[in-house]
């Protein structure tokens, strides 16, 4: 009977661990199929470990941008083209980790839970993918850089669908450099899409969280004024303006972007409610876009002297931004303090026709910014165009904006963040130029030239 009992116990035991195992297994293919369906190895996709069995990659006017012919990735004709959309779609060797080809590899190989890649091999291609953004927009984009490294992107702040995002240096995924690794000053971050992965001192266009702060905290800001005499002294150091800008108000602060004013007005604010703020608009905070991870803006001035808090106040200290964040604090306040949460893939198509969508219409919940303080913010930036930029300089587009000159070792960064207040245009555009000059004849020239082609 003891024997019985124990080749019982055995048996259960066995039985036990049997399903176990099967669960842990069913449960490790579920999570990971898709990844290991990508390795490198698998020969149905790769051969010599780059991207050769697909589906066909296109922007949001059918133009093919990728595709596979006889086990062959192929890019679209223009060169151009190939190079302002490579950081969208990826390369063949997965050196682009934000890239289409990469984070969607296993849709485009057409693998699912049950099927695995059954269809790849059935139809000899994997599904495609729609893209929202546009090739033509994208080159006239890349063009504009002319060289310089950084970024430009422009979203539909209602819908969130992007409609052009380029980061520069790029390179042809058709003919890939053989010098790519070894010249640093050409290729540098060659393989980094500086839109989600970018870091950046901000300089001015940070005056933008100040004022929303100073709305919130300080009653009677639009009836203060300040005295510019090209320098301030805090008590424990001095901020320097770039110009003499006399006796100013709020609003031609913010026109003449007056270090000496919003350096005032970050230390009467204080640490915590300009942390306060920064928190409420999504700084030191993850997003994604895309199943791509975006890097958090930075902003901490919780042990700072006055001088540093003045420095912070005007974008420069220890702060860093990210360009997609930057974007979508521009889309909330556009679109009376709803931030849309931008995206560029659209849908996937399998083979059979069946339409998977993948980017929609949804609230980024970690930018808050109230309708009313939208709608003042609205108020002051098309101010800075029409006073001080001049609407000449983006003819017909009725923009609100903010130009930034961030102080770098080795130069200064060119920044435009804006958008255009026309109600058929609703767009929102960020733009970075690194190390080349003054914001408005750098990085405004470079919008002007896209948000033209975009909106007209």
């Amino acid at each position: 009977m003891r024997n019985t009992t124990r080749r019982a116990f055995v048996l259960y035991f066995v039985i036990v661990a049997f399903f176990c195992g099967l669960g842990f297994m069913m449960y490790n293919f579920f999570v990971h199929g898709s990844e290991w369906t990508s390795n490198l190895v698998n020969q149905h996709i790769y051969k010599n470990g780059e991207i050769s069995s697909a589906g066909t990659i296109f922007d949001r006017n059918g133009t093919k941008l990728v595709y596979s012919e006889d086990g062959v990735r192929i890019y679209n004709d223009d060169r151009t083209i190939r190079k302002a959309m490579l950081h969208a779609v990826g390369d063949n060797s997965s050196f682009i980790a934000t890239g289409v080809q990469y984070v969607y590899s296993s849709k485009l190989s057409g693998y699912d839970f049950v099927n695995g890649v059954y269809n790849l091999k059935k139809y000899n291609r994997g599904n495609d993918i729609n893209l929202t953004l546009d090739a033509d927009i994208c080159k006239t984009a890349y063009e504009a850089m002319d060289g310089r490294k950084g970024t430009i992107a422009v979203y539909n702040y209602k819908t969130g669908a992007m409609v052009c995002m380029v980061s520069t240096p790029a390179y042809d995924p058709e003919n890939k450099p053989d010098d790519i690794d070894d010249n640093p000053d050409e290729y540098e971050g060659v393989y980094l899409n500086r839109f989600v992965s970018g870091m950046y001192t901000p300089g001015s266009i940070f005056k933008v969280v100040t004022a929303i702060s100073a709305i919130e905290n300080i009653p009677d800001i639009y009836s203060q004024t300040f005295e510019c005499t090209g320098e301030y002294a805090t008590g424990d150091g001095k901020i320097i303006c770039s110009g003499v800008h006399g006796t100013v108000d709020f609003e031609e602060a913010l026109n003449h972007s007056c270090n000496v004013a919003f350096a005032q007005i970050a230390i009467q604010l204080g640490q915590s409610k300009l942390m306060q703020t920064a928190g409420e608009l999504g700084f030191n905070t993850k997003e994604d876009m895309d199943q791509i991870t975006v890097s958090a803006s930075k902003f901490d001035v919780s042990k700072t002297t006055k001088t540093d808090l003045g420095w912070a106040g005007i974008g420069q200290y220890t702060t860093m931004v990210n360009p997609y964040h930057m974007l979508t604090i521009m889309g909330a306040i556009a679109n009376n303090g709803v931030a849309t949460k931008p995206y560029f893939v659209q849908n996937m198509v399998s083979p059979d026709g069946k339409v998977d969508v993948i980017g929609k219409t949804a609230v980024n919940k970690t930018v808050n910014v109230t309708p009313e303080i939208a709608a003042q913010m609205k108020k002051l930036l098309r101010s800075n165009v029409v006073n001080y930029y001049s609407d000449s300089t983006f003819p017909g587009l009725q923009m609100c904006g903010k130009t930034g000159t961030a102080e770098v070792e080795g130069g200064s960064h060119a920044w435009f963040v804006g958008f255009s207040q026309r109600e058929d245009t609703p767009y929102a555009v960020v733009c970075v130029v690194e190390k080349s000059g003054s914001g408005l004849s750098v990085a405004g020239e470079v919008v002007n030239e896209v948000m033209q082609e975009v909106c007209n």
